[in-house]
This record gives C-alpha cells, sequence and structure tokens, in this order.
C-alpha cells in the first residue's frame, strides 16, 4: 500500500502541476489502534508555481482524490495551510507529528516544525479535542449497553490530549501510545485488551460498554470544560510564516 500512495502522489503532482512539501498518514494508521479493515487517511500539504500566486482570481486551495474504501487522499495549498497553522489547528498539527511519512521535503518539515511551539494555541486546540471527545460520547457511548469497539479509542484520544493541553500547555501528541501515559494502571490494563481486540476485529465490531471506561471520559469532559478558559491563545505572528512561504514560490 505504501507504494500505492506514493504512485497515487506522484500522480497527483503531475497531473496538477504541484510539488508535494509533505504527505503523511492522519487516520488510525498513525493514531496507533487501526483495525484490519481500516482506510489510509493520507494527508498532504502541496505548493503551486509562481503563476498560481500571481494570478487576481480566487484559485482552488485543496486537491481532494476520490475516495474508496481503502484509500481517502486529499491536501491543502501552502499558503491555505500556513493560515490554518497559525490558527493552531488540530489536524494540521498532527499531520506535522505523523509516525508515517509517505513523502516529504526536509528542509520544509524541520523549518514549519520548529515554529509548532510558537504557534501553539492551548486553548483553541483544547477546544478542538474536547468537541471531539464530547461529540463521540453523547452520540456513541453514553446509554448505550453496546456499542462499536472503536469508538472508545475515538473518544479516549482526543480527551487524554485536553488533558496533556491543560496540564503541560504544550502540543499534544499524535500517538495515542504517548498519550496513554496519562491513565492509571487500572485503565492501561483495559486499554491493553481493547487494543489487542481492535487489531483482528473489524471497524463495525461491537463490545458490551465499559462502565470504568465511561466513568473517566466523563470525568476528563468535565475536567476539560473547566479547564478550557482558562488556558491562552496563540502569540504567533505572521512574519515567520511569510518568511517559509516564500522560500518554496518558484
Amino acid at each position: 500500500m505504501v507504494a500505492v500512495i506514493r504512485e497515487q502522489l506522484k500522480t497527483v503532482e503531475r497531473e496538477n502541476n504541484v510539488r508535494i512539501l509533505l504527505a503523511c498518514e492522519s487516520g488510525s494508521r498513525a493514531w496507533g489502534f487501526p483495525s484490519p479493515d481500516s482506510d489510509y487517511d493520507v494527508r498532504f500539504i502541496y505548493v503551486h508555481s509562481t503563476d498560481y500566486y500571481l494570478s487576481i482570481e480566487d484559485q482552488r486551495d485543496v486537491i481532494e482524490l476520490p475516495v474508496n474504501q481503502v484509500l481517502d487522499i486529499n491536501g491543502w495549498e501552502l499558503r491555505k495551510a500556513l493560515r490554518l497553522f497559525k490558527k493552531s489547528n488540530g489536524p494540521l498539527f498532527e499531520w506535522l507529528q505523523s509516525p508515517v511519512i509517505y513523502q516529504q521535503d526536509d528542509q520544509f518539515a524541520q523549518g514549519i516544525r520548529k515554529l509548532m511551539p510558537d504557534y501553539f494555541s492551548p486553548r483553541s486546540a483544547m477546544h478542538h479535542y474536547l468537541s471531539m471527545g464530547k461529540t463521540v460520547y453523547h452520540e456513541d457511548l453514553a446509554g448505550r449497553s453496546q456499542v462499536k469497539l472503536k469508538r472508545y479509542f475515538y473518544a479516549l484520544r482526543p480527551l487524554l490530549a485536553c488533558r496533556w493541553i491543560a496540564d503541560r500547555r504544550e502540543v499534544p501528541p499524535m500517538e495515542f501510545g504517548k498519550l496513554r501515559t496519562q491513565l492509571s494502571s487500572d485503565l492501561n490494563e483495559i486499554v491493553d485488551k481493547l487494543l489487542q481486540q481492535k487489531s483482528v476485529e473489524n471497524e463495525k465490531f461491537t463490545i458490551e460498554s465499559i462502565d470504568l471506561l465511561d466513568s473517566f471520559i466523563r470525568n476528563e469532559i468535565e475536567y476539560s470544560d473547566q479547564a478550557v478558559s482558562g488556558l491562552p491563545l496563540a502569540q504567533g505572528t505572521t512574519d515567520a510564516l511569510n518568511d517559509l512561504f516564500r522560500k518554496y514560490i518558484k
């Protein structure tokens, strides 16, 4: 699949006359809890030639390939990505930490990653992750006796990211394995068993709800709700991002 994905990215570059600066895995395969039938969520940042940026017309700033059961591939144009980076966009900050890189310009990747602490907004990031955690809990877990196994991970990961932000005021890691170090030993034992099940079952596999996990999720939502308003916003200016942007317009 890696070879297939890289070939798809080369096709994107050729057919759209763009250069991909970073392409990575962004879903459960990067988070650390894929199922055997998990698809590949490929995200990328790309740049056009100079003429694209000299037009007075608004230009399309995303590239999306048709989604199928195996591949979900789309990307953002560099200026769009940097504007979102300035706003501490949660998904983009995850792409930059992905452990699965399909293609990258090393100089670009190193340059933008160095800027992450300056543009990270604890409050904005927590709002992003808290919204994710709440949605999964209320729509898929709360009050249910049978739940999809994967939904526990889709609730735990963002809420553990919230805890990381609240306690450390740092960019939370993308990988669930790093976030789960915040869990108690009892919860980690449960998580170990769920990870083992998820690694062999399909995405639709259901289990009986787990009271201890449900209670933990509710408590983390309450904790984050109380903590988020006291967190700082980002302080970064556009200067460093403009400098980075201009390096890649050729």
